[in-house]
């Protein structure tokens, strides 16, 4: 990318396309946070459990995400590595209220760093702690204690608490992501 490329990109002139993966556990509301972020035409009104995988498209400061909604349920958790390789970004979403699968977001979670598609990229994850509002609900920073993020020093990471219902905590994580997947791409070009 030269530099009127980038001067562009950064001032808003040029669109640049990304993709990210939105991965967690059957519902933990993936598919909400997304249909958030779409055009209110193009909303649902009724959110089903994703079967496979579902690829939608929002826009966020000059970027245009394609997310791959990946479905959670344990059969299906084997087709997220399919797509590590082209993802510019990762959206894990977490269930905060279900306290009893976090050693399985954790697992999940271990995978994902460990596969070779990851491990040797500094590829940004989004962790939503989503549901936020439910009575036990853990706190974002109980959450990262119980996956261990501290212990991720080689890739850039945030953890916001999220309402996919109302939206609360979602702009603010994705405006991060943004800002982190067009360092990733002007570092890169």
């Amino acid at each position: 990318m030269g530099l009127f490329q980038k001067l562009a990109f950064f001032l808003g002139i040029r669109r640049k396309e990304v993709n990210v993966l939105v991965i967690g556990l059957n519902n933990s509301g993936k598919s909400t946070i997304i249909n958030h972020f779409k055009d209110e035409e193009e909303k649902v009104a009724e959110i089903v459990p994703t079967v496979g995988f579902n690829v939608e498209k929002f826009q966020n400061q000059n970027l245009s995400f394609t997310a791959f909604d990946m479905s959670g349920h344990g059969r299906y958790r084997d087709l997220w590595e399919h797509y590590y390789k082209d993802c510019h970004g990762i959206i894990f979403v977490i269930d905060s209220s279900d306290r009893l699968r976090l050693v399985v977001v954790k697992d999940e979670l271990d995978l994902l760093l460990q596969h070779p598609d990851i491990c040797n990229r500094k590829i940004p994850i989004l962790f939503f702690g989503n549901k936020m509002d439910c009575k036990d609900a853990l706190s974002s920073v109980k959450i990262a204690a119980g996956l261990g993020l501290d212990k991720i020093m080689d890739k850039p990471w945030h953890i916001s608490a999220s309402n996919a219902l109302t939206g609360d905590g979602l702009q603010e994580g994705v405006e991060w992501l943004t800002q982190q997947i067009r360092e990733t791409i002007v570092t890169r070009n």
